[in-house]
């Protein structure tokens, strides 16, 4: 027989204790809380094999969202699953910066380039109810992620297959958000930690990393209204070159934007008026 308090002392050796009650949380179906309580507890066998391969698994550098199945954006709960990036704590910096701009009651359009598991589309559509939200998507495993995580958290988000902008169709959007691939086809980063298991066509993006970054800004004016605003957000050390991307594509009230770490993280502009094309 062996006891909750015995696998985790073992888990120990290979991975870090949040980690190892996390994954039994998770397999149990059980909150931290129980967890605590219940050392004593006795796991079956097949939990008991079930918990150690989910150790071995995370030992191997396997990412903890795509082991449990889900990953917290914005105070709520998100299906994950390989092939779908993982969402990011910085990554909510887009939507404080879209709420700031739009505000929570206005009834405005906005269009999430690259969605993933819709985190950004999905978290924007409810914290504006008034909202009309339309998330675009290449990856079939994506779309699929992003429609099921709408659903779940009952969002008003329309999800169209689309290469950024190719399936888009409407030019009045208030407000285009987008996290792009933004790292350099051969960074080193790409062969360590989580990044490994990541899809690559959601991580890297030309020699630079600037390819999705160029595509997007170069057509994103065309399709807001005058006074709309885009938010990109890019590498650590990529702000100088988004910023003249923006301006060389007539964007006015260039920003930049650290995270909760100090980084540049977000550059945005807006369309002020009509120079320079649509």
């Amino acid at each position: 027989m062996t006891r909750i308090d015995q696998v985790l002392s073992q888990a120990r050796s290979r991975i870090v204790m949040a980690e190892a009650r996390r994954l039994l949380c998770h397999l149990l179906d059980r909150p931290h809380a129980w967890l605590a309580a219940h050392g004593d507890e006795v796991l079956s066998e097949a939990e008991a094999l079930r918990f150690v391969d989910l150790v071995g698994r995370r030992a191997e550098g396997e990412p903890i969202a795509y082991l449990v199945g889900c990953r917290e954006f914005y105070g709520r709960s998100f299906s994950v699953a390989p092939g779908v990036l993982i969402p990011r704590p910085e990554t909510e910096l887009l939507v404080d910066l879209g709420i700031a701009r739009l505000g929570t009651r206005r009834a405005s359009a906005i269009l999430d380039l690259g969605t993933g598991s819709g985190c950004l589309g999905v978290t924007l559509a409810l914290e504006i109810p008034a909202a009309r939200v339309t998330a675009t998507e290449m990856s079939p495993a994506a779309l699929f992620l992003a429609g099921r995580n709408a659903r779940e958290l009952k969002a008003s988000v329309r999800v169209i297959e689309s290469d950024w902008f190719s399936a888009v169709a409407e030019r009045n959007f208030d407000l285009i958000v987008a996290n792009p691939p933004y790292i350099a086809e051969n960074d080193p980063h790409l062969c360590h930690g989580d990044l490994r298991f990541e899809p690559p066509q959601a991580l890297s993006s030309g020699p630079d990393g600037l390819d999705a970054i160029r595509a997007i800004i170069a057509q994103a004016r065309s399709h807001l209204v005058p006074g709309g605003w885009l938010l990109v957000e890019h590498g650590f050390d990529q702000a100088p070159a988004v910023a003249a991307l923006l301006q060389a594509a007539h964007f006015d009230d260039i920003e930049q934007h650290r995270d909760l770490a100090g980084i540049l993280r977000i550059c945005g502009g807006r369309r002020t008026s009509s120079a320079g094309g649509a």
